[in-house]
């Protein structure tokens, strides 16, 4: 079976957030992570057949609904989980907002590594919590964590660990000896692990495998909170259909509560759709790494020999974005200054990185949109 990547999907008037952000403007939106590609053809039919019940009441997981998760954790990952660990969740987001109310109290601490998903930064906040990111170290072609640094970033009063694992924007895939000592060291200090995988089906390098944290050990699982979506890997984000996985019951328990009142309910097409993500999209699933990964080459050859000033710093191992050093152009707002010809990109200073010095760059779009992308950006470079 084969699958169009190439032939563009009309996004502009409709709902798309992506989209709405440039209405109007020849501005192409290279910026939120969702793909302008259309779902899998399994998903699309399902959600029809669920439309046309016609029927849409309070909504709760069919058991084929939870097996197919069950089954694509131990098939994709060797993580045999229960089907009592699933906390359904109306997006990820969600779950780094209650993790951060469930565990610490206003005025204690949630500690991760920067750059990174700026709601990472922003959950805590929202509660009252304060967020302690401990910067990322660039060494030899490499992120790294800096882990001296880390150490001393904990006190009293930290009670979390937000880990983002592969890592938005690094596209970093960790390796199993430093999820090992993540692990240890939220056991170490007593902290609760959240680990974000969302991104775990769009690994780039088929040599490295993904590796739940909750897989390394029972005592680094019995502190872990995992949250999960098909939403990056089969683009239904707009379904809003996330999952927490948690084996320990009291840490469960603890999650469950402060959801109480306030977190929404998962639908009844956001439930038909993540059952046939994970149940017969597998095909298209395949197909689109294999387009994702001809996008990151064009665009890792495009950077290097047609916009000078522009550096990828590090391999991309995953997700479908790409983080791209620009300080060398000397821009205050590199992101307006791209816009103003037409490449909507997002500023890398929500992630944590000083303003100016970076930008983050969507390529889960036809390889037409990244050509005319780069033209654009070349164009923009030069009028510098």
């Amino acid at each position: 079976m084969t699958f169009d990547f190439d032939t563009p999907v009309n996004r502009a008037g409709t709902d798309s957030q992506k989209w709405q952000k440039y209405a109007g403007r020849d501005v192409l939106p290279l910026w939120v992570a969702d793909m302008d590609f259309k779902s899998p053809p399994a998903i699309i039919e399902a959600l029809h057949r669920r439309v046309d019940h016609g029927v849409f009441g309070y909504a709760r997981p069919v058991k084929s609904t939870v097996d197919a998760v069950v089954n694509a954790m131990a098939s994709r990952y060797g993580w045999t989980i229960d089907p009592s660990w699933i906390v359904w969740l109306p997006g990820l987001v969600v779950g780094l907002n209650v993790t951060a109310q469930a565990f610490a109290q206003a005025g204690e601490e949630v500690l991760t590594l920067g750059p990174v998903y700026p709601p990472f930064m922003s959950a805590p906040k929202n509660s009252a919590r304060a967020s302690v990111s401990v910067p990322f170290v660039l060494q030899e072609g490499h992120w790294t964590i800096d882990w001296a640094a880390l150490e001393r970033a904990v006190t009293p009063q930290t009670r979390l660990f937000y880990l983002c694992n592969p890592h938005n924007p690094l596209a970093r895939v960790w390796r199993r000896d430093e999820l090992v000592r993540l692990g240890e060291f939220c056991v170490r200090h007593n902290l609760v692990l959240c680990s974000d995988e969302i991104h775990c089906d769009l690994i780039l390098d088929p040599t490295l495998p993904h590796i739940p944290t909750s897989v390394l050990s029972p005592e680094i699982a019995a502190r872990t909170i995992t949250l999960m979506a098909p939403s990056k890997t089969y683009n239904v984000p707009g379904l809003g259909t996330s999952m927490a996985i948690i084996p320990d019951t009291a840490l469960r328990h603890r999650f469950v509560r402060a959801t109480a009142g306030i977190v929404a309910e998962v639908t009844n097409l956001g439930f038909t759709a993540c059952e046939a993500a994970y149940t017969e999209s597998e095909p298209w699933r395949q197909a689109l790494l294999a387009y994702l990964r001809g996008n990151r080459d064009y665009l890792l050859e495009a950077v290097r020999k047609e916009l000078p000033g522009v550096k990828v710093e590090a391999p991309v191992e995953a997700t479908y974005l790409l983080w791209l050093n620009v300080s060398a152009l000397g821009l205050a707002d590199p992101v307006a200054h791209f816009e103003k010809f037409g490449a909507g990109l997002s500023d890398g200073a929500p992630f944590g990185s000083p303003k100016g010095s970076h930008i983050r760059l969507n390529f889960g779009c036809p390889r037409a949109t990244l050509v005319e992308a780069i033209r654009r950006m070349k164009a923009a470079i030069a009028a510098i």
